[in-house]
């Protein structure tokens, strides 16, 4: 199944909740990675964003680095070309993404371990460590022939990982509730979503 089928299958599970997911995007999550979120933080000039956006991009530079990324080409990238978010509860800001097992890597465990312990994620990250720690040998292989923007040929998985900690960091910064993470390991959103219907009916207020 693909990303997209499983996302409209989580908002469609949720919708006979009363609870309506939709797509939007962010001026803040785009191809310029953690680039983008300073430039954009700086231009809101909004002093509440000032130690988030600070914290986010000194973790966020940690990881790019420890990924082996090349920062030239987030410099040299997009301002415009905003990243996907395909679920987000519109009332309450916050963004939900649904992972499929191709989240689950040792470049995903590598950028996790870099997260601060008070980290403002809506998941538990032990859990989703313990998930890479156990998918990472028949995950790290996939898309191992094709390249990366920023990563080079065979970076996909690392690409992956980073664009998940810009979402998983950047959200809280820039004033969003904590970023929800579920994973559909089977590729099973309608599952997904009836497995945590409670906590989120709770979080959503629905």
């Amino acid at each position: 199944m693909a990303v997209g089928d499983v996302h409209s299958a989580f908002a469609q599970a949720a919708a006979e909740d009363g609870i309506a997911l939709g797509s939007q995007s962010f001026d803040w999550l785009c191809e310029q990675g953690h680039v983008g979120l300073e430039r954009v933080a700086k231009d809101r000039r909004d002093p509440a964003l000032v130690e988030p956006v600070t914290a986010a991009l000194e973790r966020l530079g940690a990881i790019y680095a420890h990924l082996k990324g090349d920062l030239s080409v987030l410099y040299a990238s997009r301002e415009n070309l905003l990243l996907p978010v395909d679920l987000v509860h519109e009332p309450t800001g916050t963004v939900i993404e649904v992972d499929e097992s191709p989240h689950f890597t040792s470049f995903r465990l590598t950028a996790l371990e870099l997260y601060p312990a008070d980290a403002s994620v809506g998941f538990d990250v032990d859990e989703h460590k313990e998930l890479c720690r156990a998918w990472s040998s028949r995950t790290d292989g996939l898309a191992r022939g094709l390249p990366a923007k920023g990563f080079g040929f065979g970076g996909v998985g690392r690409e992956r990982a980073y664009h998940d900690a810009l979402r998983d960091l950047a959200t809280p910064a820039m004033g969003h509730p904590p970023l929800v993470r579920i994973a559909a390991l089977d590729g099973d959103g309608g599952a997904a979503y009836r497995s945590h219907r409670a906590s989120l009916l709770a979080l959503l207020g629905s």
